[in-house]
């Protein structure tokens, strides 16, 4: 499904020095795979990200999704961003409506597939009202809709859950693994945290510290569906393992990178 081989992205800092965010990144991900990535921060998780959207251009390495190029934005992708990024005078409705807007769609069409995507996201009856009298929580419910609206192959989401409390936090993570579930996309998932990582992924991504690079690949091997019953996903010992397993990479990356104290 998506192609990743030889991926380098450097940036010219402020100062006028580079950075390199990425270094030789090859990964693929799988039609219909929910596949989170995890890392340490400033590793390059969001441009990665990013790149595969084609919103930035990278420096070296090839990106392919079903065998065609990613030059750029397309019809075939959607991106949920952490920080809602909704239009604040648009309702709830013409905010999920906005991508099928901007292809052409007919009123009539993008109404009626925004209305049940709202209804999806349980956010029926709040059509009319506007991002700034909506919580948290709700805001990421439309930008969730919005991004589903335009029906994409593939979804992108940077940390979309980063900015809400932890009880909203974990019921739009149950939501979203029943959406999922439904229209089996390919999803890419963008985390900071163990614990989603495993109880939404297939596989985590464990990436390494800036230059980010692909440490290593950790297969989920938790039934399907999940949805019913997060709890009851948490609770298992593979979870539990699994989990403890990518704290004990990541503290260990943390260790390596601290710097070593001054003698005397």
């Amino acid at each position: 499904m998506i192609e990743i081989r030889g991926l380098s992205k450097t940036f010219i800092g402020q100062d006028g020095g580079t950075v390199e965010a990425l270094h030789e990144v090859d990964l693929d991900v799988h039609r219909n795979e929910f596949l989170t990535v995890l890392g340490p921060s400033g590793c390059g998780k969001t441009t990665l990200l990013k790149t595969i959207a084609g919103l930035i251009p990278w420096d070296e390495g090839d990106i392919r999704i079903e065998g065609a190029p990613v030059r750029g934005p397309g019809p075939d992708r959607s991106m949920v961003f952490q920080n809602f990024a909704l239009l604040p005078w648009a309702t709830v409705l013409e905010n999920v409506a906005f991508g099928l807007r901007m292809r052409g769609v007919g009123r009539a069409e993008r109404e009626e597939r925004s209305r049940a995507l709202i209804d999806t996201v349980g956010l029926a009856g709040f059509e009319s009202k506007r991002p700034g009298e909506l919580s948290g929580g709700m805001q990421q419910r439309v930008g969730l809709a919005r991004a589903l609206a335009v029906r994409p192959q593939v979804l992108l989401m940077d940390e979309p859950f980063g900015a809400v409390d932890e009880q909203t936090r974990r019921l739009l993570q149950e939501e979203l693994l029943s959406i999922w579930e439904e229209h089996r996309l390919t999803v890419v998932f963008i985390t900071h945290s163990m614990e989603e990582a495993v109880l939404l992924g297939d596989r985590v991504v464990l990436m390494s510290a800036r230059p980010g690079q692909i440490a290593e690949i950790v297969p989920v091997p938790l039934e399907r569906p999940r949805s019913g019953d997060v709890g009851a996903v948490e609770r298992s010992g593979q979870y539990v393992e699994i989990t403890a397993y990518l704290w004990d990479r990541l503290r260990d990356m943390h260790a390596e990178h601290r710097p070593a104290k001054a003698a005397g």
